[in-house]
């Protein structure tokens, strides 16, 4: 029987991953350091978060770590505790404490549970790639900001991790979510805008240029399905999805509210990611799953936040 555990649980991803989880009827332990439930509440109904496991855990403490997966008997893991990039940037240390060595005790503790933990998906991210990183993927990632570097460190940690213990995992490095919940982080802006449509209040989106979206439920489904995959090795792939302008982004938005039609508006600066990079490996090796097209997204997050008055 699966049992899984979802670290970060309070956060955007982590509550979507919970819902749909609890959806398909798989027992989850949810297991953050915080204590606000909000986003899980905003995601799941009454009954559904009745039938969650909330443990307050610290992914900096392995010791802790260890006996929750022991005291569950876990049997896969979504690793998706950090902090983002804002927060990395005005506390490093704290930062690589929670996304370096946080992984690293995640990564540990999974070792020292095989074969019973079948499964471990960790979340990566864009943000390994900087403005250099143009065109094809490159062959070595230069990001720019501290969460990046942190992201890359995982990403090698989970190579060794295979290399000399043979723990397989998968990471995934999402590009933009957006849907409800998704309140935080640089790339939240375009969710935010959408709960500003709904809300009838104008929103700047302090970025712009083209980048690809992906609905929260769709990356949480994806993380399920990454630690599912007997693949073996450290797989890491760029999330599908769909590739957007700004000002396209910002159309769907008017033509889903077309009352906010000019309150919505927007920064020429891209962010320093790639425009062009390759996302198909995933629904070859992982899951061919059904993404939710771009428009539909936007207009369902729409409908959700005028249905749920909340924080997005």
């Amino acid at each position: 029987m699966e049992r899984f555990l979802v670290t970060g649980a309070l956060g955007c991803l982590g509550a979507w991953t919970v819902g749909q989880l609890v959806r398909a009827d798989v027992d989850v332990v949810a297991a953050d350091v915080g204590e606000g439930t909000h986003r899980l509440e905003l995601v799941m109904s009454q009954p559904e978060l009745a039938r969650v496991v909330l443990e307050q855990s610290d992914v900096t403490d392995l010791r802790a770590l260890g006996q929750l997966l022991d005291e569950h008997e876990i049997t896969h893991v979504v690793h998706l505790a950090a902090l983002q990039v804002p927060f990395c940037r005005d506390d490093p240390p704290l930062g690589a404490a929670v996304n370096v060595l946080g992984t690293v005790n995640v990564f540990e503790a999974v070792k020292r549970r095989r074969p019973r933990i079948q499964g471990l998906a960790y979340a990566s991210s864009i943000a390994v790639y900087g403005a250099e990183d143009q065109g094809d993927e490159p062959e070595r990632p230069r990001p720019d900001t501290h969460y990046g570097v942190y992201k890359v460190a995982n990403e090698g940690t989970a190579r060794i991790y295979w290399q000399d213990d043979r723990v397989p995992s998968v990471g995934l490095r999402p590009n933009t979510v957006y849907g409800p919940a998704r309140d935080r982080g640089v790339t939240a802006a375009p969710t935010l805008a959408m709960l500003a449509a709904a809300q009838g209040e104008p929103f700047h989106i302090p970025w712009g240029g083209s980048s690809r979206y992906h609905h929260a439920r769709d990356v949480a489904d994806a993380f399920v399905a990454a630690a599912r995959a007997d693949v073996g090795g450290a797989r890491v792939y760029n999330l599908p999805g769909e590739p957007r302008e700004m000002r396209e982004v910002v159309e769907a938005i008017e033509r889903a509210a077309p009352g906010a039609a000019g309150t919505i508006t927007f920064d020429d600066a891209p962010l320093p990611f790639p425009r062009r990079i390759e996302s198909e490996t995933f629904g070859d090796e992982i899951a061919a799953l059904d993404w939710t097209p771009f428009e539909d997204g936007v207009r369902e997050t729409i409908e959700h936040f005028r249905a749920v008055p909340a924080e997005a």
